[in-house]
């Protein structure tokens, strides 16, 4: 089942974290958050909308670093029912993909409750202090290859974050994946403020 994410919460502080990255290490935002601006991702291993725009991804979170921005990936989904999604698995997919940024692991699905993230991928855009100025979508492609006149909205959303504070007045919803919530623990549980759309 495909989600889309709700409208931003603007304003909205970063909830705090510290996750084990594929590297081995434990990582806090405090410490991965970008000088101008910081992209906090869910994503995953197996979901197609992640597959077809992450070298999208790189490339834009390369890019951005020029900006000041940070970009960090989280995978929250529950490995017991997909296993492709075990942190083993994430690691040799981090390698795969060779990518230029942490990828954390939120085994206990806590962090992406405080976020109220609801699909993979789901993107945060935060300013210099944390604050949530985007939540919207990577691009309009979802499962389709890009062309060299689509639009790049959360790259051009964190340059417009990191040079003036804020985000763009219109923004358009994030649609993937389902977050795999463990049975025991579901979706209604996660932060009440937000909602999602099927």
């Amino acid at each position: 089942m495909s989600l889309s994410t709700p409208i931003a919460d603007i304003g909205w502080q970063a909830a705090p974290f510290r996750l084990k990255g594929t590297d081995g290490h434990p990582h806090s935002l405090k410490q991965l958050m970008g000088r101008r601006g910081t992209v906090v991702a869910f994503i995953s291993n197996h979901c197609p909308f992640v597959q077809a725009m992450m070298p999208r991804l790189i490339r834009d979170a390369r890019e951005l670093e020029a900006f000041g921005v940070s970009v960090i990936a989280i995978n929250a989904n529950d490995a017991t029912s997909y296993p492709e999604d075990s942190f083993g698995a994430m690691k040799l997919q981090a390698q795969a993909w060779q990518l230029p940024f942490h990828y954390l692991h939120d085994e206990s699905q806590a962090v992406a409750r405080a976020y109220g993230a609801v699909c993979t991928p789901d993107f945060f855009g935060f300013d210099a202090e944390l604050r949530l100025q985007y939540r919207g979508r990577l691009d309009e492609c979802r499962t389709e290859p890009a062309t060299e006149n689509t639009p790049r909205e959360l790259f051009d959303a964190m340059r417009l974050i990191a040079h003036l504070g804020y985000g763009p007045g219109e923004q358009e919803p994030s649609i993937g994946c389902s977050i795999k919530w463990r049975e025991t623990e579901p979706l209604a549980a996660a932060r009440p403020r937000l909602h999602s759309v099927a």
